[in-house]
């Protein structure tokens, strides 16, 4: 019996959100290997400009996508194409971390992110490109609005596919600003999780305190499609989740860092604070969570130093002059400091419960700017440093341009472990910013 082939959309299918195909997929509109094949198109175009992907399984891919068609629905991803971050481990595609010093690593097994991907029918179509061990010297991927600009880092080759059009989702991580800082550059919606939310078995480890896996899309209810495979609660992609029900109140949290914030991303706060007029009242952190960057930092250097100590001994020749710096800073913090550090991280994490009574998110910078020019640096993550230290779910909302054309927004920020409700009052914020 031949299979019916997919009707026109009024859209390219590789434009289409995720959860947009999701659906047509699940009602059989759509076939997984016509979304796959459009997907396959725009990176065969573009991939040679942007460089997004350092490894591509085409064939699998489309093996995959027609015994999809051919059989009962996977799960609430079926048939969606993703790409993978290159600091995750794939049992069918190399390994590299973003490090010649893992060239050719063939991994015996999928991360666990992975492998939950796959269960619920995510085709993989591809490792995207990580920078060096996830740190921040860059690897070769270019924005997809101006390749003379960073696309961020360290999640650099996910964010850039999403944003030109590759895929639909995309896995990265975050241990400073690695998700929302790419995120905003590429002018995608970044998600990080709560810490904790998603099991980082399979994934080069460099801080345990720090570490979190989340992803990108185009629109907050495809992030939370992802999220709720990556975490396991249901609730994050709930339909009624996006519904109108009532007004988010909104903390306008620019952070002690914003004297650092550059023109451009202070017209973003202004055209924010305008469209969302009666949502929103100002919040700033209190004295004892004023020096959250400087502990960030400190712990990340501690951890890092020690997660990478076998690359470190065996293969300094093969590491970059600022991951060398890096890791020797790190070296030089005692574990008595760390310990007092995590004590430190322990109480914040407890005080920034109450940042949440007055209000249902914080809106807050995503980045200093836009997307810096040149390819020898993935920016500053400095406006996602205390967020990441205090372990709460953030979400990038791409709304604005720069003065150059390139893409602009701000994060939410949820309370620890209510991933669904940031979520829901994420996409109705963002609903209002784009109006």
């Amino acid at each position: 019996m031949t299979r019916p082939t997919t009707p026109a959309h009024p859209v390219p299918l590789h434009q289409l959100d995720a959860w947009q195909a999701a659906q047509g997929l699940a009602r059989r509109e759509i076939r997984a290997v016509d979304l796959l094949r459009a997907c396959l198109d725009r990176i065969e175009t573009r991939e040679p400009q942007v460089h997004a992907f350092v490894h591509t399984n085409a064939d699998a891919a489309l093996r995959l996508a027609a015994a999809l068609d051919a059989g009962p629905l996977r799960g609430p991803l079926h048939g969606l194409p993703l790409g993978v971050k290159d600091l995750l481990d794939t049992v069918d595609m190399p390994t590299g971390y973003g490090t010649p010093i893992y060239a050719g690593h063939q991994p015996l097994a999928d991360a666990a992110a992975v492998a939950l991907c796959r269960d619920a029918g995510a085709v993989m179509v591809g490792k995207t490109v990580s920078t060096e061990l996830a740190n921040m010297s860059p690897g070769i991927t270019r924005n997809p609005h101006q390749l003379a600009h960073t696309p961020g880092g360290s999640s650099s080759g996910s964010a850039a596919a999403v944003a030109d059009g590759m895929l639909a989702l995309a896995l990265g991580t975050q241990t400073a600003g690695s998700l929302i800082r790419p995120a905003a550059y590429c002018g995608v919606v970044g998600y990080k999780p709560s810490h904790n939310r998603v099991s980082r078995a399979g994934v080069k480890s460099l801080s345990e305190t720090l570490d979190t896996i989340g992803g990108f899309g185009r629109s907050v209810r495809d992030v939370a499609l992802l999220g709720a495979v990556l975490t396991g609660d249901s609730r994050l992609a709930d339909p009624r989740h996006f519904e109108p029900a009532g007004t988010p109140r909104v903390g306008l949290c620019p952070t002690p860092e914003w004297p650092q914030a550059d023109p451009d991303t202070q017209q973003a706060w202004a055209q924010a604070d305008k469209a969302l007029a009666g949502w929103t009242s100002p919040l700033a952190l209190p004295a004892e969570l004023s020096h959250l960057v400087s502990l960030q930092k400190a712990v990340q250097a501690f951890e890092t130093a020690r997660s990478l100590q076998a690359e470190y001994q065996q293969h300094q020749g093969q590491l970059s002059p600022a991951l060398l710096a890096l890791i020797e800073d790190g070296l030089r913090i005692s574990g008595q400091t760390h310990a007092e550090h995590l004590q430190a991280v322990a109480r914040h994490r407890q005080q920034a419960d109450a940042l949440f009574s007055d209000c249902d998110v914080l809106l807050a910078p995503s980045t200093m700017g836009q997307a810096p020019a040149g390819l020898d640096s993935t920016g500053d993550p400095l406006f996602c440093r205390s967020w990441t230290l205090l372990g709460l779910p953030c979400v990038h909302l791409p709304f604005a341009r720069s003065r150059q054309g390139l893409p602009m927004g701000l994060q939410l920020v949820g309370r620890y472990g209510e991933d669904h409700r940031l979520l829901a009052a994420a996409h109705q914020v963002h609903a209002r910013l784009m109006a």
